[in-house]
């Protein structure tokens, strides 16, 4: 349910893969992506055994923690984003984490993490989340140095070859 008490539509088809080493977390996720009607929800309590399901089942998204071990969620996140190695390089990510520090978001977002959201969470939160990458997601980006989803979120308006030349007009 979301903070109107409406039930939302169009999550049911989902595949969504839970990655926490906190077993109550993962039930708790669950539980919010059951009430938003998801009923393709994977489970795994450390990055490892996430790796191992992604190369063997379809998953549209994935949420998972950052503070796990062996490996990190933040190293999972790597993981995923490197196109040579990854079963899914282009998949979704919402890192859910007690990190709200804003290096820990840029970190996160330079990592390659899709959306963040910080716990203790709102299922209005999650909700919001998995709303932008199904209606509006974001195109992926491949630098030197990158390769992610992009990291701008807003427009700027200037379309200019020259966008972040001094010179070039404002919008």
């Amino acid at each position: 349910m979301i903070a109107n008490g409406a039930t939302p539509a169009g999550l049911g088809k989902l595949r969504i893969a839970v990655v926490d080493d906190n077993a109550a977390m993962r039930g708790i996720v669950r539980s919010v992506l059951g009430a938003f009607g998801v009923i393709h929800v994977h489970e795994a309590s450390d990055a490892e055994t996430a790796l191992h399901m992604l190369r063997g089942e379809k998953i549209d998204i994935l949420i998972c923690d950052w503070k796990m071990k062996p490996m990190d969620g933040l190293t999972l996140v790597r993981t995923l984003r490197d196109p040579e190695e990854s079963p899914c390089p282009l998949l979704p990510i919402i890192m859910l984490t007690a990190y709200a520090e804003p290096s820990k978001v840029k970190e996160a977002r330079d990592a390659g993490v899709t959306e963040f959201l910080v716990k203790p969470f709102a299922a209005d939160g999650l909700y919001r989340r998995l709303q932008m990458i199904v209606n509006r997601p974001r195109p992926f980006v491949r630098t030197k140095a990158f390769f992610g989803p992009d990291r701008r979120r807003l427009a700027s308006g200037y379309q200019g070859p020259e966008r972040r030349d001094d010179a070039a007009p404002l919008s």
